[in-house]
């Protein structure tokens, strides 16, 4: 019995929570997954997992072998990672995923200079909202915004901030009344971008006590897509909520004006994220210190 294979088997299973998904993640089947772990039971003389034709839940035994097991194993990967790393180029391909509207706006120009960089790298990259299986679907690297959840097959490196802008038309502010506090939005046309969480509950935070704050809004206009929301702000159609990185651009041009400036809400994190536990190969590390390097001082502030 290969005993590395075997501790890796039961990983994958306990956090998998089947044979058949802990298998998959291993490329074997699962009748070699399961008598992989009936010989690693066998060597430690305990049962580590109880079986049902419902479930599966590893034992005392087995719960504490697994988070020592998790450790040791990680530290391993980490370690055979640097010597690998030190004698590897940086070259190959890449899959990522990344948000659509931050991608195309933001990081797209980046991505175009690590390429020119890098040139051995082929990068193919997935436009999407969707939040993508990493592991299931073969991704190395994953950009997202926002809260990252507490997946431990997960880990993230944090890129910058996303911070929130709510912005009108000059023209729309010319035949509206300007928006002092959050409360004077019911008064107004929101363009709404149901991509959101909470599209109808607009978030602020209260500039004299610092207290986090949600507004209902409304508005006849409504669109899956943060740039859309843009384009119909900049047409004088109401109120947006937007992303700074792809607002400021038009800011600047004077296309929208900011609104409730000292009622932002408390912005949200941009993290790239790849497989735990996986080898981090050259390419992914030189990309992810890429990206952080170029967000440290974003355009946008």
């Amino acid at each position: 019995m290969d005993r590395l294979e075997a501790d890796r088997m039961f990983v994958a299973v306990v956090e998998a929570g089947s044979f058949a998904r802990g298998a998959e993640r291993l490329g074997v089947s699962p009748g070699q997954a399961s008598k992989l772990i009936g010989r690693l039971e066998q060597a430690l003389g305990v049962r580590l997992l109880h079986r049902t034709t419902r479930a599966l839940h590893p034992t005392d035994a087995g719960r504490a072998y697994y988070e020592g097991l998790r450790d040791l194993l990680l530290e391993f990967d980490a370690l055979d990672a640097a010597v690998r790393t030190a004698s590897q180029t940086a070259a190959g391909r890449i899959r990522a995923s990344v948000p659509l509207s931050f991608g195309v706006s933001a990081l797209t120009p980046v991505l175009l200079r690590f390429a020119q960089a890098y040139p051995e790298i082929v990068l193919d990259v997935s436009y999407t909202d969707r939040q993508v299986n990493l592991v299931e679907e073969g991704y190395d690297v994953a950009v997202r915004i926002g809260r990252i959840g507490d997946s431990p097959s997960l880990i993230g490196r944090k890129l910058s901030e996303a911070r929130l802008l709510r912005c009108a038309s000059p023209r729309y502010l010319a035949n509206h009344p300007r928006p002092e506090v959050p409360d004077d939005l019911r008064d107004h046309g929101c363009i709404l971008d149901t991509n959101m969480a909470e599209p109808f509950r607009w978030k602020f935070c209260d500039p004299r006590t610092g207290e986090a704050l949600e507004y209902p809004v409304t508005g006849r206009l409504r669109f899956a897509n943060a740039e859309a929301c843009l384009r119909a702000a900049e047409a004088g159609e109401g109120v947006a909520s937007i992303p700074a990185f792809l607002a400021m651009e038009s800011v600047r041009k004077g296309h929208v004006t900011p609104l409730l400036e000292a009622w932002e809400p408390e912005a949200l994190s941009i993290f790239a994220l790849y497989p735990q536990g996986r080898h981090l190969a050259r390419k992914v590390r030189v990309l992810l210190d890429f990206l952080v390097e170029e967000f440290r001082s974003p355009a946008w502030g």
